[in-house]
């Protein structure tokens, strides 16, 4: 191989396919690391919802026992009766306020 056309033909060659084989190995690596995140948020993404609708199930099954035990009804009780005792702040305040 004396010449120097023919050898530099033959180095870039493989110089090409190297390159080449680089490519396709960082290419097939980035794809491999994208295609793994997408299944880890996919899968964080299943998890989450999941512990949502527990949790949104947990909280109509105490509702539901909370309004079972009777609960619901001494809610307007206690809402009644929160109203009132504001008024009175209210009334005491303006009193306050005047003298």
């Amino acid at each position: 191989m004396s010449n120097p056309t023919l050898q530099a033909f033959f180095l870039g060659r493989a110089l090409a396919t190297a390159i080449g084989e680089k490519v396709e190995e960082a290419i097939t690596t980035g794809m491999s690391g994208v295609g793994r995140f997408d299944a880890e948020q996919r899968e964080w993404l299943h998890r989450f919802v999941e512990d949502v609708f527990e949790q949104a199930q947990s909280s109509q099954a105490g509702m539901d026992s909370e309004t079972d035990d009777g609960v619901g009804e001494d809610l307007q009780a206690t809402i009644d009766n929160l109203r009132a005792e504001i008024a009175q702040v209210r009334v005491a305040l303006q009193q306050y306020r005047s003298s």
